[in-house]
């Protein structure tokens, strides 16, 4: 895994992360809170929560893999 795909795999999985997060809450909360907020606030623990997982896995698969 060279450096480009490494940044790839890094911006997808946090959009990813904003995505679901912004979806889940509209899903969960969108009739209590609003639909806007409640996608505000679910993008922003999804980034939160998303990044953290994605810098894991990536860094598990690149050491699998051998290193950069």
């Amino acid at each position: 895994m060279d450096l480009t795909m490494l940044l790839i795999a890094l911006a997808s999985g946090v959009a990813a992360a904003l995505v679901g997060g912004a979806l889940s809450g509209v899903r969960l909360a969108g009739a209590d809170l609003g639909n806007e907020l409640a996608a505000f606030m679910g993008s922003l623990y999804g980034v939160l929560s998303g990044t953290l997982a994605v810098v894991i896995g990536l860094g598990v698969v690149v050491a699998l893999a051998g290193g950069l």
